[in-house]
Parts: C-alpha cells; sequence; structure tokens
C-alpha cells in the first residue's frame, strides 16, 4: 500500500470579505475526517487535490512536491488555501 499523509491546510490569503470568516493563518489538519470549520464550499475545491496529496500524488506545477495553493470557488471574496503534505503522526 502506499503511503498515506495527512494534510495540512493553511489560509495563507483572503481578500474581500470571506461569508465563513476564513482569515489568513487559520488553519486544520485534514487526516481521515473532514476538518471542523473548513467551508463546505472551499473544502469541495479542496477536496480532489487533499487526496492526492495523501496518496503521495504530486501536481507538476507546484513549486515543490510537499505543497500547493488552492483557491476556493468564490471568485469575489477568494480565499487562498496551502495544501501541505506531512507524514501521518
Amino acid at each position: 500500500m502506499a503511503d498515506r499523509y495527512d494534510v495540512v491546510i493553511t489560509v495563507v490569503n483572503q481578500k474581500g470579505h470571506c461569508a465563513w470568516g476564513h482569515e489568513k493563518g487559520d488553519r486544520w489538519v485534514c487526516s481521515g475526517t473532514t476538518p471542523g470549520g473548513v467551508c463546505l464550499s472551499a473544502f469541495g475545491t479542496l477536496l480532489p487535490d487533499i487526496r492526492t496529496m495523501q496518496f503521495g500524488g504530486t501536481f507538476p506545477w507546484a513549486e515543490e512536491p510537499d505543497a500547493v495553493e488552492v483557491t476556493c470557488s468564490d471568485g469575489t471574496n477568494p480565499v487562498t488555501f496551502e495544501l501541505r503534505r506531512v507524514k501521518k503522526q
């Protein structure tokens, strides 16, 4: 079986007004369950990349193999998240 990783979700930028109150510096760890407090729209956008990272996948456009930035689907008030892969504890 492939290595499994946790993914740390961190808000790195927020423009406008996030209806769910996400702010720069907010942080969650995604392991085997959804992290409490992440807006469902943002989580829906993040989930494919989280799953890729949990199983060791990489993205050719990412500057480093263990991290990628993803922006939520709210084009008016975008929140940008960093997803960072870490070894499961």
